[in-house]
């Protein structure tokens, strides 16, 4: 099922009416450019940030950085941004726990109805507060302008899994100069009712948006959505806003964990549907 907002602009429209010719193009380009993939430190005001740095091995391109689920800097994440750099994009994927643990930080085999393991999860979330995250996305944009493997004529992308989708709006918002394209996937707590809630930040970003919701988190909160809805048509930032159906939290994922007696979490179809969305949008937005 898919929700949009009605303020999507002309060229908006012209992407998704593009988006097969565009997805079909580009990806048999996946991985078609030789890689340069290594490990990098960023001077952060609250400390030094480990992260991967993945881009096409010769040339400058759009730079982008990817903000990963609860589970962090992991193998899953560095393959999802080379798929991404071998399209034609330099990928940052920081690890969001600097300021605690070196990565992963989690394991994917964490319960998450264990109190114990919750508490491990908040531990370690706790610093992420919006102004946190909302300086890191600056150094991570100043860092990323600083390569030489950064085209400083493109507008930069951001995306992010579970907890990493409200940081998309938190960077977007952070440095709406640089910042074009974002897009959320299964975004955790976009909205709710507190002062910091990322929608509230929607009237700072100027990025075109992508917003991908599962379904299982549409039946726990429907009206957020609606918020959405609401917060970039009044801003007249174009957005995009699907609900997956039959697609649960954490669906785009590879290595989502499985419960004993649950459904997989990993949908390989819809997630195939969701990263062709993302390659539209980047394709479109940061040329």
């Amino acid at each position: 099922m898919s929700h949009q907002p009605t303020i999507s602009r002309r060229e908006f429209a012209a992407l998704s009416i593009a988006a097969g010719v565009v997805v079909a193009a580009r990806a048999s380009a996946d991985m078609a450019l030789e890689l340069l993939e290594k490990d990098v430190e960023i001077r952060m005001a609250d400390g030094i940030c480990d992260a991967a740095l993945i881009h096409p091995n010769q040339g400058s391109w759009p730079g982008v950085i990817l903000f990963t689920d609860v589970f962090g800097l992991r193998p899953t994440m560095r393959d999802m941004a080379k798929r991404l750099a071998g399209q034609g994009y330099t990928v940052l994927v920081p690890n969001p726990f600097y300021r605690s643990v070196k990565p992963p930080g989690l394991s994917t085999d964490l319960d998450f109805t264990n109190p114990a393991d919750r508490a491990k999860i908040e531990q370690l979330r706790r610093p992420l507060t919006r102004n946190a995250v909302m300086q890191d996305a600056s150094a991570y944009v100043k860092f990323l302008d600083s390569r030489p493997s950064v085209r400083q004529t493109a507008k930069l992308g951001v995306f992010g899994y579970c907890m990493g989708g409200p940081m998309t709006l938190q960077a977007a918002a952070a440095v709406p100069d640089r910042i074009g394209a974002a897009a959320s996937f299964h975004g955790a707590g976009l909205v709710s009712d507190r002062p910091d809630s990322p929608h509230l930040l929607v009237p700072r970003i100027r990025a075109r948006y992508y917003v991908a919701v599962a379904m299982n988190d549409d039946q726990r909160q429907p009206d957020a959505k609606h918020t959405l809805t609401a917060g970039f048509r009044t801003a007249n930032v174009p957005a995009k806003i699907e609900i997956y159906d039959d697609c649960l939290h954490g669906w785009c994922v590879p290595d989502m964990p499985q419960a004993p007696g649950k459904p997989p979490i990993y949908n390989s179809r819809a997630a195939e549907r969701a990263w062709g969305e993302l390659s539209s949008l980047f394709q479109q937005a940061l040329a």
